[in-house]
């Protein structure tokens, strides 16, 4: 009888629930609506990338992320991808994104990843550049020229665009595409915790479609 090869757990884990009804032409003025979000990722962006860089010194000496800076990044990861989800990386909810970096539980969008115990130092040094290279060249067909929070650009502004479209024309948001623009950003959102030193675990090469994590499934 055949072994069963069950596919891994990624450790960072993007979760969505599509909220019903979504308004017909909120989406119009959502850039608007989101402005003050993104004045404070902006500085928030800032403080990342000066804790990562403590963090690089801090793994390459002794393979471990300070738990209160790998909560940080996570939670600046979490706020943009809240942010993204309720704007133009999604249109998935009408509900305004919370002013935190904490999960919130009734929110309909979820992103954590699992704290790890022990980072390789050698990884630390080629993992943010070098091995993420493929990954990147992937995202910029994904993400276009959007950054800190998926704003606008390549296939991932495309469907968002089609969403919003729909959403005029007919009050309802194609599950098909809902299902695929998930499934792209959790890809982008796996990458950026790789790059950002926050796990070992090597991005797949995979588009997981839909709102929930996919399982171990062989």
């Amino acid at each position: 009888m055949a072994t069963e090869v069950l596919r891994p757990v990624h450790p960072a884990r993007l979760t969505a629930a599509l909220d019903r009804p979504l308004s017909r032409w909120l989406w119009l003025v959502k850039w608007l609506l989101a402005l003050p979000h993104y004045v404070v990722l902006v500085f928030l962006w800032l403080a990342f990338v000066g804790v990562s860089v403590v963090a690089f010194f801090a793994v390459l000496i002794n393979g471990r992320y300070p738990r209160a800076l790998f909560d940080f990044n996570v939670g600046v990861l979490r706020w943009s991808w809240r942010v993204a989800y309720y704007a133009y990386g999604a249109l998935g909810t009408d509900r305004y994104p919370p002013f935190t970096l904490a999960d919130v539980p009734d929110y309909p969008t979820h992103w954590d990843v699992a704290y790890p115990d022990q980072l390789s130092r050698g990884l630390v040094l080629v993992k943010w550049w070098l091995l993420a290279i493929p990954h990147y060249l992937v995202l910029a067909f994904f993400m276009g020229g959007a950054r800190v929070v998926w704003f606008s650009g390549g296939l991932i502004g495309l469907l968002t665009l089609f969403a919003g479209i729909a959403l005029a024309a007919t009050a309802h948001y194609p599950r098909g595409i809902f299902d695929l623009v998930l499934g792209l950003n959790r890809w982008a959102l796996r990458v950026a915790a790789y790059a950002a030193l926050l796990t070992d675990v090597y991005p797949p090469f995979r588009l997981d479609q839909g709102g929930g994590e996919p399982e171990s499934l062989p």
